[in-house]
């Protein structure tokens, strides 16, 4: 045996021995983006933060910003043909991006009467509104029935999105505003969610220990 073929078998086991590269994730881009944006939604839900006192685009920026990581994530997850992630993120792009806008839109009288062009009452603002949350929300409850084999932390996560929907919705066309606060609270919920999750894929791409994410509904 030469010296040659001894060092060349240990480089070999030396390599061997690396660990692999973590194989390429976007939840955690998508997760961390979009959490500043959530804990600001829950914010304004409960009444902590007052709107009227405001830039009319502070809300939108960090619902852009929000958009803006999960369209990225959403871009990633389809090269990787990761089909359902890139549909589960792509749908939450779309929510963060469109409900910057509309809130931008209805903060500067964007929207205006077709027929009169005069700014719209704030009864076609409530119908907005709502039209919007009903779309999202039949949306994301199909979105959550079809991701029942994901692990129970997002599924769990999901259902408290859809749950915060569907308070949103009820509180704008029923006009009932003591639904806001408790859509506050579920928001915190799905975002301490969220939190875990981020925090669980990172730990684990830094070589961390897998945590532990719950059994999926369906198998």
């Amino acid at each position: 045996m030469s010296v040659e073929s001894d060092t060349a078998g240990a480089h070999a086991a030396a390599a061997a021995a690396e660990p692999a590269a973590p194989a390429a994730n976007p939840i955690p881009l998508a997760l961390i983006t979009v959490l500043p944006g959530g804990i600001t939604l829950g914010l304004w839900f409960v009444g902590y933060l007052d709107t009227t006192a405001l830039p009319g685009g502070m809300i939108p920026i960090l619902m852009f910003s929000a958009g803006m990581g999960l369209i990225i994530s959403t871009i990633w997850a389809a090269r990787e043909r990761a089909n359902a992630v890139a549909g589960v993120l792509g749908l939450f792009a779309a929510f963060w991006f469109s409900f910057g806008f509309l809130v931008l839109a209805l903060n500067n009288g964007w929207i205006i009467n077709a027929g009169t062009g005069e700014a719209i009452t704030a009864d076609q603002v409530a119908n907005i509104q709502a039209t919007y949350l009903l779309s999202f929300t039949i949306v994301f409850i199909l979105m959550t029935l079809a991701t029942l084999r994901l692990p129970l932390a997002f599924t769990t996560a999901f259902v408290f999105v859809d749950i915060t929907f569907v308070l949103a919705f009820i509180g704008v066309s029923a006009g009932a505003a003591g639904l806001f606060p408790i859509a506050g609270i579920t928001t915190f919920i799905f975002s301490a969610v969220f939190a875990y999750i981020a925090y669980a894929n990172f730990a684990q791409d830094l070589g961390g220990k897998e945590m532990a994410m719950g059994n999926p509904i369906q198998k």
